[in-house]
């Protein structure tokens, strides 16, 4: 998502393949001031049992649903007042309040691990620094400090530091600082493009994603930027990882077939598996916390549409069942719930359904 995701669209279209839209802005940008709103739920129509349901109402876009690590909140960007706004909302939608209020964008909103502070992307500097923030709107603090972009923070699983991506190189490059903005270095260190960061579970370890060697390919190293290894080795367009629970595999978006696939593998890159196989567009997995299922968006259906199956590839089952575009699943930290979001009411908005169809 972000800046990396609208540059790596640029790039694959060049090479005529076909990246999937993100909803984030390339902007960012916020205050001290917050509002909280209640808002009422709405059902939609089940499909073959489920429920979806809508818990962010708004007449304008709201994007990139975040689960708080203790499963309480989900985070999320809001065009509802104009611009792009952080805000959390409990788990059922209830609770929604807007962390940031300023005139320009703040967005990719990122969970601390002890779920009391979120890290965002913010250009009200003039530039896309990244931010940190209380839950309660207070204590907003620029830790990155830098002329050039900033962008797509994640916190360390263990709390301690934030990786993100910075252009200050003249090159997207992958950083690495202190939660309180100190000691920011480049881990990457390579005139290409790098980007598309994702934690190992245990914190070893990030993934990326590269072109180093011509086309994309997902790199892994240790969290201090050494071992730098090509993990994926194709020719083809190789990128979005996601660790599974135990830190053991990677599933992943290829294009090695001629279209957007799901594929997975170990963490050192061997035993690749192609999971989907299909003409249409398989993309963004994730993996579900206990490690025995991945949810991810597909076009197969002539539209979006959010797909569970298990980690063999067996089982892929359509959640959603709506002609509008659903994507960009997230499970919630028990795994019974995926967050998604949905244009089915005209703009963007989140929507939750229970991981099994059924609510």
């Amino acid at each position: 998502m972000k800046k990396y995701l609208i540059s790596l669209l640029v790039i694959i279209f060049t090479v005529s393949m076909l990246l999937i839209g993100t909803s984030c802005s390339e902007e960012a940008l916020s205050v001290e001031e917050f509002v909280e709103e209640e808002v009422p739920l709405t059902r939609e129509e089940p499909h073959d049992g489920e429920i979806d349901l809508e818990i962010s109402i708004s007449p304008s876009d709201d994007n990139d649903p975040s689960w708080s690590h203790d499963g309480k909140k989900i985070a999320f960007s809001s065009y509802r007042d104009g611009n792009e706004e952080i805000y959390i909302m409990n788990a059922d939608g209830s609770g929604q309040t807007r962390l940031t209020n300023n005139l320009v964008n703040d967005l990719a909103p990122s969970w601390s691990p002890d779920s009391k502070m979120i890290a965002f992307d913010s250009n009200r500097d003039g530039n896309h620094e990244i931010y940190i923030i209380n839950l309660d709107g207070s204590g907003q603090t620029n830790l990155t400090g830098n002329p050039a972009d900033d962008n797509t923070p994640s916190w360390s699983p263990d709390g301690k530091k934030i990786a993100f991506q910075s252009d200050r190189d003249g090159n997207s490059e992958i950083y690495i600082m202190n939660i309180d903005g100190s000691g920011q270095t480049n881990l990457t260190g390579n005139p290409a493009f790098d980007a598309g960061l994702a934690w190992s579970p245990d914190g070893s370890m990030l993934t990326f994603d590269s072109n180093r060697d011509g086309s994309f390919e997902i790199y892994i190293m240790n969290a201090d930027g050494s071992g730098q290894t090509n993990l994926t080795g194709n020719p083809a367009v190789d990128f979005s990882s996601s660790w599974s629970p135990d830190s053991k595999m990677i599933a992943f978006q290829s294009h090695r077939n001629g279209n957007s696939e799901i594929y997975i593998m170990n963490a050192d890159g061997s035993g690749q598996t192609r999971l989907t196989n299909n003409r249409a567009d398989d993309f963004t997995p994730s993996w579900s916390p206990d490690g025995k299922k991945i949810a991810f968006s597909s076009y197969r259906d002539g539209n979006g549409e959010i797909y569970v199956m298990n980690i063999d590839g067996s089982g892929q089952t359509n959640l959603t069942g709506n002609p509008s575009d659903d994507k960009n699943p997230s499970w919630s930290p028990d795994g019974k719930i995926i967050a998604f979001q949905s244009n089915r009411e005209g703009n963007f908005k989140i929507y939750i359904i229970s991981a099994g169809g059924q609510e």
